[in-house]
C-alpha cells in the first residue's frame, strides 16, 4: 500500500525503489538479483517539527549575527545555493533560509523526494515522479521546472539540483525570479561553483565555458556551505558572495566562516564564526533602495 501510494510498485523487472512515507519518512528498498544476501530496506526518519534559526543557534551551526545576515538575504531576494556533504545539513538550512521568504509571495518547491517543510500559506509543491517499469509515465525534476516557470511563482525552492535541471534553474534566477534557493553535494563553497559549472555543461546545450561561467556569475549571489564534523555537529562553515567576474573568472568574497580551534577533552570541535571586515556587495544596492542594510555585522 506505501509503495503503491507513492507511484512506486514492488513488481518484478524492479530492483531499486524510493519512496516516500506518510508520515515524511523516506523508504528505500533494494531486491534481488542487485541485492546480493537479500532484499535490504532503509528508512530515512526526519524531525516532524520545524526547526528554526534559533534552535541552530542553539546548536551552534551558526551564530546571531549570521543569523540577521542570512533574513536580510532572504528579505533582498538573493539567489542562494547551498553546498555540502550528505548528512551535513543542507535541507535543514534551507528550511530555515525559506522560513524568511514574506508571507504574500508564492513559492513553487520542486524535489526529486518531498521533504521541504515550509510554513507559509502560498507553498505549491511538486514531486518526481519516476517511470514505470517499461520507460513509460516518468515526469523528471527538469520537465518540473520548466512547467513551475508557467505557476506564476515569486520564489522557487529546488530541494537539490543534481544535472541538467541546473541550466533551466540558472535560466530562471536570469530572468526574474529572484530569491530562488537550491542545494547540492559539494565539498567547499568553490567547490559548489565547479559543480554547477560541471552540471551545466552536461546537459548537453553545447554552451562554452566562458557563456556558463558568466551565467553563473550573474544568476547566483550567496553560496552557503555546510559540513558535518568529526564529532557529529554540523556547522555552516562558510557564507561567500560572488562580486562578479574577472575575465572568465568567478570574484567571489568570503563574508562568514567558522575558523577550528582544536578539540575538546571529548573530541567536540571548538571554533569560533568570524565576519569578513569588509561589507558585501550587495549592501550598496540596499542603501540606492533607501535601506539600512546591518553593516555593523561586518568587522
Amino acid at each position: 500500500n506505501i509503495l503503491h501510494h507513492n507511484h512506486r510498485e514492488a513488481e518484478e523487472g524492479v530492483s531499486m525503489i524510493d519512496a516516500r512515507l506518510s508520515d515524511g519518512s523516506r523508504l528505500n528498498a533494494v531486491f534481488a538479483p542487485v541485492a546480493v544476501e537479500g532484499s535490504m530496506l532503509t528508512i530515512r526518519k526526519f524531525r516532524q517539527d520545524i526547526i528554526n534559526a534559533t534552535d541552530l543557534v542553539d546548536r551552534d551551526t551558526l551564530s546571531p549575527a549570521m543569523v540577521e545576515f542570512l533574513q536580510v538575504a532572504v528579505e533582498s531576494h538573493l539567489n542562494i545555493i547551498v553546498g555540502g556533504g550528505t548528512g551535513s545539513g543542507k535541507t535543514t538550512m534551507l528550511n530555515v533560509l525559506s522560513s524568511y521568504i514574506p508571507e504574500g509571495e508564492r513559492i513553487i518547491t520542486i524535489e526529486d523526494t518531498a521533504e521541504l517543510q515550509l510554513s507559509q500559506d502560498h507553498v505549491g509543491r511538486m514531486e518526481v515522479m519516476p517511470p514505470n517499469r517499461f520507460g513509460e509515465g516518468g515526469v523528471p525534476i527538469n520537465q518540473l521546472f520548466r512547467n513551475s516557470l508557467r505557476m506564476r511563482p515569486d520564489r522557487i525552492v529546488v530541494g537539490e539540483c543534481r544535472g541538467k535541471e541546473a541550466f533551466d534553474m540558472l535560466q530562471a534566477m536570469n530572468t526574474g525570479h529572484d530569491g530562488s534557493m537550491t542545494t547540492l553535494h559539494a565539498n567547499s563553497a568553490r567547490d559548489i561553483l565547479t559543480r554547477l559549472e560541471n552540471m551545466v555543461l552536461m546537459a548537453g546545450y553545447g554552451l562554452p565555458t566562458e557563456a556558463v561561467r558568466r551565467q553563473i556569475g550573474t544568476a547566483i549571489h550567496l553560496l552557503f556551505h555546510m559540513r558535518r564534523f568529526p564529532d557529529g555537529s554540523r556547522k555552516l562553515s562558510s557564507i561567500t558572495e560572488i562580486t562578479g567576474l574577472q575575465g572568465d573568472t568567478i570574484s567571489t568574497q568570503e563574508l562568514f566562516t567558522f575558523r577550528e580551534e582544536g578539540r575538546s577533552a571529548d573530541g567536540t570541535v571548538q571554533g569560533r564564526f568570524l565576519p569578513a571586515s569588509m561589507a558585501p556587495k550587495f549592501f550598496d544596492r540596499l542603501r540606492e533602495e533607501g535601506k539600512s542594510p546591518p553593516v555593523e555585522l561586518f568587522r
